[in-house]
């Protein structure tokens, strides 16, 4: 078999007019190149080259196999600097998948302003609470609250969050507002649950670390924003991330409760398979996504927290 580089040396070697200028050229040493062109012409069973001490002369064979090798070394370096130039460019398909509540307020909107600076781009978004593997799905960025165990993924830091219980100022006045996590015992409370995974407990912080805290579901969904709307309807409280209900507490829909249970952070990630030769379509969306996000961080965190009761 020819090796495409023994090629590329003859090449060299013949527009140079010396196998030695050739060789110092790809890096080889006169007795090295001499072995490597010898080692071509076995391989194709002909002369190539007539050498003397002096100069080097195409044999009519050689003739035919230059041009050729022309032409193919110079269709390998186009192929190289278009794959190079790639990942320079934002061109192709981009898949971002994100939660449902989380995509349809923020990730989506941001999502489509990008594609919209970079016509060569198509965007395909999946809103989704489930947690798609991002190899089968051919997911290039999820957004997901929490890193990813998989060690075949990386994760990014894009922005800090906290969840917090909420529920209608409606559902409060017919049902009162809990004063500790015991009281909730005695509350509809609204539930996610995942196939596979089953109820997603509520998780509070306490001295002696996370615990579940004992709550029963009045109604389960396996969607987040759809949770959210019953919140807001008023059919109980609701486990939320500060981000999720940011619009709503500000619109006086849902009141952020027990300001002084600790919940877990759940801030939020870019997750993408590999760190390693990262088109610019996925490099420079996450950069684009870090920064609108971190734009409205403080506005979003504060409105929160600043409502607690």
């Amino acid at each position: 078999m020819v090796d495409f580089e023994d090629m590329r040396l003859f090449v060299r070697a013949v527009t140079e007019g010396s196998l030695s200028a050739a060789g110092r050229e790809l890096g080889l040493s006169p007795a090295a190149a001499s072995k490597r062109l010898n080692r071509l012409e076995q391989a194709l069973g002909v002369r190539l080259l007539q050498r003397s001490s002096r100069r080097l002369s195409l044999t009519e064979e050689g003739t035919i196999y230059f041009e050729r090798c022309q032409a193919i070394i110079a269709d390998v370096d186009d192929a190289n600097s278009a794959v190079g130039l790639r990942q320079l460019e934002v061109r192709g398909q981009l898949h971002v998948s994100a939660s449902v509540d989380m995509g349809r307020q923020y990730i989506g909107p941001i999502a489509a302003d990008f594609a919209g600076r970079h016509p060569e781009l198509t965007l395909r978004l999946t809103n989704s609470d489930a947690m798609l593997d991002l190899f089968e799905h051919g997911v290039d960025v999820a957004v997901r609250g929490g890193q990813m165990a998989d060690s075949r993924l990386v994760s990014r830091l894009l922005t800090n969050s906290f969840r917090v219980l909420c529920a209608s100022p409606a559902y409060l006045a017919r049902h009162g507002h809990p004063r500790s996590t015991e009281d909730l015992q005695q509350h509809r409370c609204l539930m996610l649950h995942r196939p596979g995974h089953g109820i997603l407990p509520w998780i509070a912080q306490t001295p002696d670390g996370p615990r579940a805290l004992r709550v029963q579901p009045a109604i389960t969904c396996d969607n987040g924003d759809l949770m959210r709307a019953l919140a807001v309807a008023g059919h109980g409280l609701a486990f939320k991330s500060a981000w999720d209900i940011a619009e709503d507490v500000r619109a006086g829909r849902l009141v952020p409760l027990l300001g002084d249970v600790i919940l877990p952070d759940a801030h939020i990630y870019a997750i993408y398979p590999s760190r390693c030769y990262l088109p610019a379509r996925i490099r420079l969306f996450v950069d684009h996504l870090q920064q609108e996000l971190q734009l409205r961080e403080r506005n979003v965190l504060d409105t929160v927290r600043n409502a607690m009761t």
